[in-house]
């Protein structure tokens, strides 16, 4: 057995599992990815709910936006849906929209009549507003300000004590 050899792959193991844990270490998510959007104007849209009525960005300004992007088939959505019902309900000065993904609006309402809704959800055909956002899957939550500015993006289910902490630093 040729151990300097053993050694050299060791050592390259040792370095390579140091390289990727790091993120780990240093208490950093390394699944977070930095939204290029934070810090700007949010894109406008111009959408209906699921019941037919229009929405649209322009008509909440001055108002701190919760916008969701979710769909019937994300377990995960399901998870963090009665956090953001809770936070809707606990910040009434706060907008709150959900945004479907991928999903159909039938689905949709019937899943939102059997577990509950405090905001509107609103169709997105062809996807444009999600691409608009960057939003490569679901759930995505941004907390907008009252100017209108992505203060952050969060592509992971929101606990409730996270999603009060992103809706205190929009207010």
């Amino acid at each position: 057995m040729n151990w300097r050899l053993l050694g050299l792959g060791l050592a390259g193991v040792g370095v390579l599992v140091g390289v990727l844990a790091a993120p780990i270490w240093k208490g950093t998510d390394p699944h977070a990815l930095p939204s290029v959007l934070e810090g700007r104007m949010a894109p406008g849209f111009a959408l209906t709910t699921l019941d037919g009525e229009a929405v649209d960005l322009a008509s909440l300004a001055g108002k701190p936006l919760v916008l969701n992007f979710w769909a019937t088939w994300c377990q995960p959505c399901k998870l963090e849906h009665p956090n953001l019902l809770e936070g809707a309900r606990r910040n009434p000065g706060v907008a709150f929209l959900g945004v479907l993904y991928g999903d159909t609006p039938e689905k949709a309402k019937r899943y939102l009549d059997r577990v509950g809704s405090a905001y509107p959800t609103l169709v997105d055909p062809g996807q444009r507003t999600a691409m608009d956002y960057g939003v490569g899957g679901v759930p995505e939550t941004f907390f907008i300000d009252r100017e209108g500015r992505i203060v952050k993006k969060l592509a992971q289910p929101l606990s409730a004590m996270e999603l009060q902490r992103q809706v205190e630093a929009i207010q």
